[in-house]
């Protein structure tokens, strides 16, 4: 509802520009087919109208935690045929370039970091979405399908992130089951 480009598009142009900028939409359109637009224009976070100034401060706080956490990881890893850049925001698989989400991201990192080890949902929401941001278990598992379509070779019968049933979650880069 702005006058010269709608949010959307400047959220996808300032994604373009830079991966690195944290980015909350605070917005009147509080349909949940608007919110998902803005999540996959790019936004960390969306908030819509009205709004506690309290909610909004700490939606910003857990943004910026996320964001400071240290790089121990390479700047690219690979699971399966997909190539996760970390620095760029980007998954590369079949000659393909597909932009990741902040959220995503945090989420590979996670898994990555924990490689074979299984990562609880609650951890999950805890370290990448905040306690205040008040995710529930769906959000989590919603990010796993979408990083699914984007890495595995059947998202369905999935040999990379994996699910360990009533707990969360686990990454196997190679695909081959460990010892």
């Amino acid at each position: 509802m702005l006058p010269d480009m709608n949010g959307y598009a400047i959220c996808e142009e300032l994604r373009r520009s830079s991966h690195f900028v944290p980015i909350i939409m605070l917005t009147a359109r509080s349909q949940e087919s608007d919110k998902i637009r803005g999540l996959d224009a790019g936004a960390d976070d969306y908030v819509t109208k009205p709004f506690s100034v309290n909610e909004l401060i700490a939606r910003m706080r857990a943004i910026f935690r996320r964001a400071a956490r240290p790089g121990a990881l390479p700047e690219i890893v690979e699971i399966g045929a997909a190539k996760v850049s970390f620095a760029t925001h980007s998954l590369t698989i079949g000659g393909k370039e597909h932009e990741l989400s902040f959220y995503e991201v945090e989420l590979l990192r996670l898994l990555v970091e924990r490689s074979g080890q299984p990562v609880s949902r609650d951890e999950i929401l805890q370290k990448i979405w905040g306690l205040e941001a008040a995710p529930t278990n769906r959000t989590v598992d919603n990010f796993i399908v979408k990083l699914r379509k984007k890495i595995e070779p059947l998202p369905d019968k999935p040999t990379h992130i994996l699910t360990v049933y009533g707990f969360g979650y686990k990454l196997v880069p190679s695909g081959k089951p460990e010892a």
